[in-house]
């Protein structure tokens, strides 16, 4: 019967072979001559045994008690036919043949690109890499991938692609087998991934597979197309702001990548500004008059003649000058008049006005009406320019409005009373606000005011209190505050009504102290007939007559 294969490799388990019972053993080698191995030979009942050539094997070869041939450690120089040859006397002589194979796994697959950089103008096929699987048996079958994808290339050579192999059977009598891949390149597979594959066989009939690391090209390809364009900052319209560093970017599609010449066009002239291999142009600090027509020029001797390798754009400097008004910093005007300030700036693109005062916006425009001018007209008026299409670019111009004319005045109380519930002794405050510009002075008609301080919240105001008793002297002439500057003054009195006179408290007090003593009065009358209980006549009334 044919034996168990075993299976010979570095990670699995030694085997042996061993050959059904028979009496005499031979082996046939590569050239077709047998060779006898061993013998078996039955001396009663039991079977003796005996090797007749080890074939310098070691270990060498036995014979089990039942005569079968066994093969300890098999290796791969054991791969061959075994006869077994059986004499049975005047019945004559039979013999059976069995084949044994010995696999081995082979080591990691290894592969081994090309490093340099390699050209798709190239008419043939050109060595992409070679793959190495040591050390198996049978020998493996080496198949190439890109991007995952089974390359059917022949092994006969052809412009397009092909691969050579070539088998060395190594000292252990192990096979290698080493495959060279060849292949015409394009462009497209500047992003390609390529790999090897080696495949083996195992017993039974199964296979196994090891893939090598994967591993991309170095190509060389000319420019087909270049874009040049503003790098950040810039707007979507295409404006710079002046006074922003700008960078210019300029990319061709070549590998590597090529020289890259920057240049600006006056009067049709090339004016170059730098040469570098990076395709980028900083432009500091840049100023209305750097915006012009600008260019970018790939320096490749390998492209096409119909290639574009030239762009240019138009590069635009957006300014804003600094902002002018008709008024001075701090404007002056009379109460009730009128006035009209006047806003101006040049600028590219042409700016936008708005005017705000203290924050809130006023309307757009670059004059400002101020019809009558009353004290709320006072305040921080500010024209601001500004770009829509360019974020970030504006300018702003403040002046302060002061209004003039006599203070106006505002009374209150902090208690206030209708002007006969007033009485005298009561506490009273009084508070006088006053604006105007000069800043009014305040002054009260009775000593105690304090000093004016700014009202928070009310801008221009200032305010003064005073404190006092209501007494009926007060309610003859009352309480005056005066604002005055030097455009005039303003009046308010205070009134209080006629103020009702104190509650008498020293009746109150007699009357409290009266009913004390009437009371201690009697108390002292209880103890007295409390001592003279018992006694005739004690605490009652005298009869008429007695002494």
């Amino acid at each position: 019967g044919a034996p168990r294969a075993p299976r010979l490799g570095r990670a699995g388990p030694r085997g042996c072979c061993c050959l059904r019972s028979c009496w005499r053993r031979t082996q046939t080698d590569r050239s077709g001559a047998r060779r006898r191995l061993a013998s078996a030979e039955l001396q009663g009942s039991e079977l003796q045994g005996t090797v007749h050539d080890t074939q310098g094997r070691s270990p060498t070869y036995q014979l089990d008690s039942r005569g079968r041939l066994v093969l300890a450690e098999a290796q791969v120089g054991d791969e061959r036919d075994y006869v077994c040859v059986v004499r049975a006397g005047a019945a004559g002589t039979a013999e059976a043949t069995a084949r044994l194979s010995v696999f081995a796994k082979p080591e990691a697959t290894e592969v081994s690109p090309n490093r340099g950089t390699l050209s798709v103008m190239e008419d043939s096929a050109q060595p992409i890499a070679t793959c190495n699987s040591l050390n198996g048996n049978p020998a493996p079958q080496i198949t190439w991938y890109r991007d995952g994808q089974r390359l059917e290339v022949p092994v006969e050579m052809n412009p397009e692609g092909y691969m050579t192999t070539r088998t060395v059977r190594e000292a252990s009598g192990l096979l290698s087998l080493t495959s060279t891949l060849y292949l015409r390149l394009h462009k497209a597979d500047r992003d390609a991934s390529f790999h090897c594959a080696a495949h083996y066989s195992l017993p039974a009939g199964h296979h196994g597979r090891l893939d090598s690391p994967t591993f991309r090209l170095t190509l060389h390809y000319p420019t087909e197309h270049v874009q040049f364009w503003v790098g950040s900052p810039s707007t979507t319209a295409g404006w710079v702001r002046e006074g922003d560093s700008v960078q210019l970017v300029c990319r061709g599609d070549g590998s590597p990548s090529p020289e890259y010449t920057f240049f600006r066009l006056q009067d049709k002239q090339e004016e170059v500004l730098n040469i570098n291999l990076e395709g980028n142009l900083t432009l500091v600090g840049v100023h209305r008059g750097q915006s012009g027509t600008y260019g970018c020029r790939v320096e490749d001797y390998d492209a096409a003649e119909d290639v574009q390798l030239s762009q240019t754009l138009e590069l635009h400097v957006a300014y804003l000058d600094p902002l002018e008004l008709s008024a001075r910093e701090e404007l002056s005007l009379a109460l009730n008049s009128s006035t009209a300030v006047n806003c101006s700036v040049q600028g590219l693109p042409s700016p936008a006005l708005r005017w705000t005062k203290d924050s809130v916006p006023l309307g757009d425009g670059p004059t400002l009406s101020l019809s009558p001018v009353t004290f709320d007209s006072a305040g921080t008026y500010t024209c601001e320019a500004f770009m829509p299409t360019v974020p970030l670019l504006s300018r702003t111009r403040s002046f302060e409005l002061l209004v003039q004319g006599s203070p106006e005045l505002r009374a209150e109380e902090t208690e206030r009373k209708a002007e006969s519930s007033w009485r005298e002794g009561d506490e009273a405050t009084l508070i006088c606000s006053a604006r105007s510009y000069p800043e009014p002075k305040l002054l009260w008609s009775q000593p105690g005011g304090s000093p004016a301080e700014p009202v928070p919240g009310r801008q221009g105001w200032v305010s003064s209190s005073l404190t006092l008793k209501v007494t009926s002297a007060l309610s003859q002439d009352g309480v005056s505050c005066e604002a005055s500057n030097p455009h005039g003054s303003s009046r308010h009195v205070f009134h209080f009504g006629t103020v009702a006179p104190q509650t008498p408290q020293a009746g109150v007090a007699v009357m409290a102290v009266a009913v004390s003593v009437g009371l201690l009065l009697l108390v002292v009358a209880a103890f007295y007939c409390m001592r003279r209980k018992g006694r005739p006549g004690c605490c009652r009334r005298r009869e008429k007559g007695a002494p």
